[in-house]
């Protein structure tokens, strides 16, 4: 049996891993990018860790941690040292509620899980990103797209963007909702397009290292969120926040802006500098653009991706997973590539 998983996400990586463990099952990934990982991005500049896309996951959270033992880098899973959450009024740093600070920045978790705390990788949430695209080298197909797909009978044809083609007998798309619906839409999913509807909001992630003698004093916390912003949203103290993100003596800060005019490092630099005191220029600064980054659910999504899953099951095997549908954390990714999977499994074994 042959499936094909589109999309090079998380979620994508977790569901060809969980088909693999099947057995039997013969796996491509195919992936768009030249690269595994989706938004996680995580690159080494000096010796900093620095993070483009999500720097954690919600620490009461089982999906990552119980993926990481499964590829031999449990013991790699640090959790967050620095706690702590301030709001900059204007005027002054005043410290709030950590469930506060997530709810001003849109992410959707309940205070609870949030005062559990943040829990990452030792060389940064691409680890397993790396370990799994190692354990999957032989399946991972770069720089191609999907540009449609055909049901013939009881199996798919899936069609590659440039000419060429895999035939399947079931399909994972992991891919974001205004992908995936185009392609369900055309093969007569009603509903299908509408998952575009999920809007993917566009932001700005920026790392800036700098000297810990250029700071004013001691940073408290693990960072802060801004009441009126004019172009920072927030500000993670990343040395702190996890170790190992910065060598002694360094300090390297994560900010996070909206869509700007301009230079965002050195709008976030000189906003920086003026709350925190910070003197002098960084060190390096390292800019992640993404125009389409977290999703945001409309009223009535849950009823809605069901309604379209119940579609899904009238046709030879085909599942969606990923951000767009189940959650957009890291850990939500995990467990909807993992469900994606056995969904197929069973599928195809009837």
């Amino acid at each position: 049996m042959r499936v094909v998983v589109v999309g090079a996400g998380i979620a994508g990586l977790t569901a060809a891993w969980e088909l693999l463990q099947t057995g039997g099952v013969d796996v491509t990934v195919l992936e768009s990018e030249r690269r595994a990982g989706g938004v996680i991005v995580t690159e080494q500049v000096d010796g900093f860790i620095v993070e483009g896309g999500p720097d954690g996951f919600l620490g009461g959270e089982p999906e990552l941690p119980a993926l990481a033992k499964e590829l031999g880098i449990g013991d790699h899973v640090v959790s967050q040292r620095a706690r702590g959450t301030a709001v900059w009024t204007g005027k002054a740093l005043e410290p709030i509620e950590e469930g506060q600070a997530a709810a001003l920045l849109g992410i959707d978790a309940t205070g609870a899980a949030v005062a559990a705390g943040f829990r990452s990788f030792a060389n940064g949430m691409g680890e397993p990103v790396t370990a799994l695209a190692q354990r999957l080298a032989g399946t991972l197909r770069f720089a191609q797209g999907v540009a449609g797909l055909v049901s013939e009978g009881p199996r798919w044809h899936v069609a590659i963007t440039g000419g060429s083609a895999h035939d399947a007998d079931g399909v994972v798309l992991a891919l974001p909702a205004y992908s995936a619906g185009r392609l369900l839409e055309a093969v007569g999913v009603v509903g299908g397009r509408s998952l575009g509807e999920v809007v993917y909001l566009p932001s700005i992630t920026v790392s800036l290292g700098y000297r810990a003698e250029q700071m004013k004093g001691p940073l408290e916390g693990a960072g802060f969120v801004v009441a009126s912003p004019l172009h920072v949203r927030a500000c993670t103290y990343a040395s702190q926040k996890f170790p190992g993100r910065a060598s002694d003596g360094h300090v390297l800060m994560r900010a996070y802006l909206g869509p700007m005019d301009g230079d965002p490092a050195q709008a976030a630099h000189a906003e920086l500098a003026a709350i925190l005191g910070i003197r002098g220029e960084p060190l390096w600064s390292r800019v992640f653009f993404w125009n389409r980054g977290l999703p945001r659910y409309r009223a009535r999504h849950a009823e809605h991706v069901a309604a379209v899953r119940h579609r899904l099951s009238r046709l030879p095997p085909l599942a969606i997973a990923g951000a767009g549908y189940d959650g957009a954390g890291v850990s939500a990714c995990v467990r909807s590539g993992r469900e994606a999977a056995r969904l197929i499994a069973r599928a195809m074994a009837r």
